[in-house]
């Protein structure tokens, strides 16, 4: 009797529950306003665009919407080719806040993108509408106005690769593609490449796939598409840099030597041999550190002989220290000036009237380094 007098009691409160939560049920008001006036940038307005500028943004703004019972609403830029009336936008981007605010900050590299989206190449100039979308809930309204924008697209890729890697007959990996040489990514669509590149054919990709995009150059521009570039002659060492921000290429110089560079001296005591692999070595190398009145000075940095001049690699620091002891970052490489003492290094007193093994590595796949061994 006790436990049906309890279990009564459980179902009485089980249905009272259920029936204030009924009380408590409305429905949702889903309806606002279409958004209102549509105030910055304005009709027409022009914009020159600078993607490789990551500071360079444009800002939209409009009236916020009302809804009816003061809820939350959010909001959506979308873009499309001029005219459009988009039903289905080539872009649409979120507003700032997560979608709450009744503005949205885009950077020139996206407006880039949308340019391309609505067919407008680089290094030409071309018209997109835009305008707001608002939504709460389910209830999704597209504004009744929209604006033109006039975009100017520089010459460069609007969407640069990620990767950029070397393949062909003519590199040190030859044809098969998955074994492509990867390049050193300076910043976005900025990339460089110690190598070597013999009689044969090389195009750019930015996967080592068969399905990857690919890049050739035709003089100092940058084009995509299945070309290649002709490699004639004997075996060299070069240096390539590309930017795909301008789809331009910014230098392709061919090494001719390398040198260990003494300070004191002012002259090369040595030259390093190029292996594979952005390495280059030297056989042994005889090292005598300068006797100066207040001592015997053992500075070093390497010279890069190439077919535009000198360029110097050396140290991050402007005077250095004993490398005893150092971390591996000591011998990081950079480029440096041809200053006689500044950014150096300093042999191992071991190295004074003995001969050294320099090995410098500018592989792509780590930091530019470099080793000295006492033998």
């Amino acid at each position: 009797m006790k436990n049906l007098k309890t279990l009564f009691a459980m179902v009485l409160v089980i249905c009272t529950a259920a029936s204030s939560c009924k009380k408590d049920e409305h429905s949702l008001n889903e309806n606002m306003s279409t958004t209102g006036a549509l105030s910055l940038p304005a009709n027409m307005a022009s914009i020159k665009l600078t993607p490789a500028n990551a500071s360079a943004v444009q800002q939209f703004k409009w009236t916020a919407a009302t809804p009816e019972d003061g809820g939350l609403v959010l909001y959506e830029v979308a873009f499309d080719k001029e005219g459009g009336n988009f039903s289905n936008p080539v872009f649409k981007v979120i507003s700032d806040g997560g979608g709450i605010q009744a503005q949205v900050t885009i950077s020139h590299k996206d407006l880039t993108k949308i340019a391309a989206l609505c067919g407008i190449n680089s290094s030409s100039t071309g018209k997109v509408s835009w305008t707001v979308i608002a939504s709460k809930a389910s209830n999704k309204k597209t504004g009744q106005e929209s604006r033109t924008l006039q975009l100017e697209r520089p010459a460069g890729f609007a969407d640069v690769p990620t990767d950029l890697y070397l393949t062909g007959s003519a590199t040190e990996s030859g044809d098969d593609v998955s074994k492509a040489l990867r390049f050193k990514k300076l910043e976005d669509g900025v990339y460089e490449l110690y190598t070597s590149l013999k009689a044969g054919t090389y195009q750019l990709t930015d996967k080592p796939t068969a399905g990857g995009r690919k890049f050739y150059a035709e003089g100092t521009l940058i084009k995509e598409g299945a070309s290649t570039i002709t490699v004639n002659g004997d075996t060299k060492v070069y240096y390539l840099k590309y930017d795909f921000n301008v789809a331009s290429v910014l230098e392709v110089t061919e090494i001719q030597s390398m040198g260990l560079y003494m300070s004191a001296y002012s002259s090369e005591i040595g030259q390093l041999n190029y292996t594979a692999n952005g390495t280059w070595q030297s056989g042994a190398i005889p090292v005598v550190f300068y006797p100066f009145s207040w001592g015997r000075d053992e500075r070093y940095k390497f010279a890069l002989h190439t077919a535009a001049g000198i360029k110097y690699m050396g140290s991050s620091n402007v005077n250095n220290v004993s490398p005893v002891g150092q971390a591996a970052s000591y011998f990081y490489l950079n480029a440096v000036s041809n200053d006689q003492w500044n950014n150096t290094y300093k042999f191992d007193p071991a190295a004074d009237n003995k001969s050294v093994k320099a090995t410098v590595s500018l592989s792509a796949t780590g930091p530019y380094t470099h080793s000295i061994i006492t033998q």
